[in-house]
């Protein structure tokens, strides 16, 4: 448990650096329909995956963040706690959580 506790605080604070500041627009939901019919984006479903073993995404929107698309996770850890996650729309790698608050 305390090893579990650690990797996500990790990950939290991985986060919080690696995506403070980045430019970002979130795409309309005829923008996201445009972007999966073309296959530029890997299907939501794969992209959720990624963060299931840290609780559940209760809130997903894609964006274009530098000129990369991805989609931001917010998730309910099994912790109680809120975080954002941060995964690649054009192969599924996780960039990082971001914690929402105390």
């Amino acid at each position: 448990m305390t090893l579990i506790r650690t990797i996500t605080a990790g990950l939290l604070l991985l986060g919080a650096t690696a995506t403070a500041g980045a430019a970002e627009h979130c795409l309309s939901r005829n923008e996201q329909k445009a972007k999966t019919a073309a296959h530029a984006v890997i299907p939501l479903s794969r992209a959720m995956r990624q963060v299931k073993p840290h609780g559940d995404v209760i809130h997903a929107r894609l964006c274009d963040r530098d000129g990369h698309l991805v989609y931001l996770l917010t998730v309910l850890g099994t912790d109680g706690k809120v975080a954002q996650a941060s995964i690649d729309a054009s192969n599924g790698a996780l960039l990082g959580p971001r914690a929402q608050g105390k």
